[in-house]
């Protein structure tokens, strides 16, 4: 079974952002994490984005607001990062305390620093197939992943297994421009191991630890495995057994050095491509040609 790993498509990425830094001297693309609250999950994320971003030659800089921040008071601090020019791109840790109307903040994002997909404008945009819409960039990690080791989606089966906003419906959007036949399974499919035992591209996005065993699988499918879960033993694992399906699929990413790999990885290339947008410089090339030599 081959294993899908991250690391070398998030290399790839890193060296396109890189390449971005340097043919743009001067250019600094910088991301604003604005945070409510100290929430562990928040922090550790906000740590990887911030090294990796170093790594990337990016900028990360974050804005801590108490977890009893007032309404007004957030919306002012909002408002500041969504104004600046040198800020290119915006991640809301969300979900935001309730005093807090975040349906306002969605209506007042710039489209083109929302990195993470969430206005209604790259909704839009990603249901439309526009090129420059931001998907969310847990979905947009799953097409890299496949692009960059070469799998097929043209003409394929897939099943994705979860209908939430940050994968499973905009997944169904990406994937379907790759012209795959896409099924979008949840909590009511009935029968769920006969649909899932159907796809060529098997992805499991339904934050349940090792929940998906041999039998949801068919014979040498690629399995992308989106779930970040602590088994009973405080390990961290994926939505699917990974003794399991390694007996039945051809293809796999492991959990962790995965999707999570790829996620932060796209943070940083949906970043530059903000810049470049808002710059009105020429896109990134978005060919996954090169990924593997």
């Amino acid at each position: 079974m081959q294993e899908l790993r991250g690391k070398i498509i998030a290399d790839q990425i890193k060296g396109e952002c890189l390449d971005f830094v340097g043919q743009y001297n001067g250019i600094l693309p910088a991301l604003a994490i604005l945070r409510v609250g100290h929430k562990e999950a928040d922090l550790s994320y906000e740590r990887s984005i911030k090294k990796r971003f170093m790594d990337f030659g990016l900028e990360a800089k974050d804005y801590e607001l108490p977890e009893n921040v007032s309404n007004e008071e957030f919306q002012q601090v909002f408002d500041f990062i969504n104004q600046d020019p040198e800020i290119h791109g915006i991640l809301v840790m969300r979900p935001l305390p309730k005093q807090i109307d975040e349906a306002a903040m969605l209506r007042k994002m710039n489209p083109l620093k929302d990195l993470d997909g969430i206005t209604d404008t790259n909704v839009a945009g990603v249901m439309r197939g526009d090129a420059d819409a931001f998907a969310p960039c847990t979905a947009q990690a799953v097409v890299e992943i496949l692009k960059g080791h070469q799998i097929e989606m043209a003409g394929k089966e897939v099943c994705i297994i979860g209908r939430s906003m940050v994968v499973g419906k905009p997944l169904s959007m990406l994937l379907l421009q790759e012209n795959a036949t896409v099924t979008v399974c949840h909590s009511k499919t009935e029968d769920l191991k006969a649909v899932t035992s159907r796809a060529d591209i098997l992805v499991a996005a339904i934050g349940k630890a090792k929940f998906i065993s041999s039998g949801y699988v068919k014979e040498d499918a690629t399995v992308i495995d989106v779930g970040i879960n602590v088994d009973e033993a405080g390990n961290l694992c994926g939505d699917c057994d990974w003794d399991q399906i390694i007996l039945k699929a051809g293809a796999a990413t492991p959990v962790p050095g995965g999707v999570g790999t790829v996620t932060t990885a796209v943070l940083a290339k949906h970043l530059v491509q903000a810049a470049k947008l808002q710059m009105k410089l020429a896109p990134i090339d978005d060919s996954a040609d090169e990924y593997l030599s």
